[in-house]
């Protein structure tokens, strides 16, 4: 993989810039703040904060920030025999509105940094695996947005929301507003997508944990209740021994 560049923009004087004969190369761009304008292969898009634009070597792409306008955006230029694979698979729209994502963010500024040492200390397998993280959190962003096994794109937020923070506690308030919900309404559409209440949601992704520290470590059963998100012992035992049908210890001493 070529990484050609990788960078911050930020205009406010106004910039513009054309490829009429064809992009050369994939591009990724992420609008963080301010709006501007981009066509791509005639089309014109208004680009806001959070909308991804992916381009194609090719692709005819035109950007364009009026004179008195603010435009910031995280941009990446690359190309290769994985990112043509990586394209490939699933359809990649020109314009996407995502989540603006801290870990995604991250990996974004982790390969500028990357990048901008001299190219004798820069470590080309890092930069790799680390495009290849940023490829895979961007391909995931986009299809989050799309409806899975049926879930409406707030429902899909919510889900990623619970996953993320299982482990900790945390209270329904929270998951509805990160979703743009109210309480209600987020409790009934979560319940109707999933089958399932989002405390519900929240324990499988416990107790799936759970079992894998019996499995793999030798805390003891108060630690992994705590560990996991259960807060006490009992509470886990109880949750447990509801969904399995037998004690936690009982089924530990099952996996020896």
């Amino acid at each position: 993989m070529n990484i050609h560049f990788c960078n911050y923009s930020f205009h406010t004087k106004g910039y513009h810039s054309q490829y009429k004969s064809g992009y050369p190369m994939y591009l990724f761009r992420l609008q963080t703040e301010g709006s501007c304008e981009a066509v791509v292969k005639g089309k014109k898009h208004v680009l806001k904060k959070g909308d991804l634009l992916l381009i194609k070597p090719g692709d005819h792409y035109e950007l364009l920030v009026n004179e008195g306008q603010s435009s910031g955006d995280y941009n990446l230029g690359c190309a290769g025999s994985w990112i043509d694979s990586w394209w490939d698979r699933s359809e990649k729209p020109e314009v996407t509105q995502i989540e603006l994502d801290e870990k995604l963010l991250f990996l974004w500024r982790h390969l500028m940094i990357e990048k901008r040492r001299p190219l004798i200390s820069q470590n080309e397998e890092l930069n790799c695996y680390l495009l290849k993280a940023l490829c895979l959190s961007l391909e995931r962003a986009v299809i989050d947005t799309e409806p899975v096994f049926h879930h409406p794109y707030p429902v899909v937020r919510m889900m990623r929301y619970i996953e993320e923070h299982a482990m900790n506690a945390f209270i329904v308030e929270d998951i509805a507003r990160h979703a743009g919900l109210s309480l209600s309404r987020a409790v009934h559409l979560f319940k109707n997508s999933v089958g399932k209440t989002m405390v519900e949601y929240a324990q499988e992704i416990r107790l799936t944990a759970a079992i894998e520290r019996m499995r793999y470590t030798s805390m003891t059963l108060e630690q992994i209740a705590v560990d996991c998100g259960f807060g006490t012992y009992p509470y886990f035992h109880r949750v447990f021994k509801r969904k399995y049908g037998m004690a936690p210890g009982a089924y530990r001493k099952m996996l020896d």
